[in-house]
């Protein structure tokens, strides 16, 4: 139990179920969260860090030095209020962690992005998520790994009409998610989560983008090795 994870974005929805997870996991001698205010959840091994996200590259020195950096951070459009809103959290916050993650010299970064996720898309939300990738990409190539999902279902604090029904279809559906069409399945944000930790735990070597089938094998891996 040597490793300390460091969480932005652990109130959301697959950032909530990676907290609870690294905190099960052992691996993990410490999981710092950084947020907002303070979660309602004690744990021995839970650090809170109360700070002003706009001011993340004033994190103090040191404190991810060799840490596992998840970044869980997203919004929508329609929740930011406008696109400069929504481009400031989805890429303006995970740019700065990963100044901070190159300047401590943490052990990886690890992020969730999304499918389609291209910096010359047509689509304002993929054109961001791209930016974001290749920006980091540039910054720290060794030591990250993206995640690109496709539609993400759990339950949310605010309802999702869109989720709702696709999470009915891939239910009742799932036949039709099969051969190319595979990437394109809903997946839980349990799912995810259990993802990003095995890869932490367990990949090696190159940076990695995982699409949704990569990232359901990854996280059946961690489910696999915890039962």
């Amino acid at each position: 139990m040597q490793r300390t994870a460091v969480v932005a974005g652990a109130t959301g929805l697959v950032g909530n179920e990676l907290v609870k997870l690294l905190l099960w996991n052992k691996s993990y001698r410490k999981v710092i969260v950084l947020v907002r205010k303070r979660m309602n959840l004690t744990h021995p091994r839970l650090e809170q860090l109360v700070l002003d996200f706009d001011r993340l590259c004033e994190l103090p020195p040191g404190l991810l030095g060799g840490a596992d950096v998840y970044c869980t951070l997203g919004t929508t459009r329609k929740k930011a209020g406008s696109k400069e809103r929504f481009e400031h959290v989805d890429y303006d916050y995970p740019i700065m962690l990963g100044k901070v993650a190159k300047r401590d010299g943490a052990n990886r970064m690890l992020i969730i992005t999304a499918m389609g996720a291209n910096e010359k898309s047509l689509f304002f939300y993929s054109r961001v998520k791209g930016k974001v990738e290749s920006d980091l990409q540039a910054m720290c190539p060794s030591k990250l790994h993206i995640f690109r999902p496709s539609l993400i279902i759990g339950e949310r604090r605010e309802r999702r009409f869109g989720e709702a029904v696709a999470a009915r279809l891939a239910k009742s559906c799932a036949f039709l998610f099969m051969g190319g069409l595979r990437k394109y399945k809903p997946i839980a944000a349990k799912r995810i989560a259990q993802a990003m930790i095995a890869a932490a735990l367990y990949e090696e070597g190159a940076p990695k983008i995982l699409s949704s089938p990569d990232i359901a094998s990854w996280g059946a891996i961690l489910q696999k090795s915890s039962s």
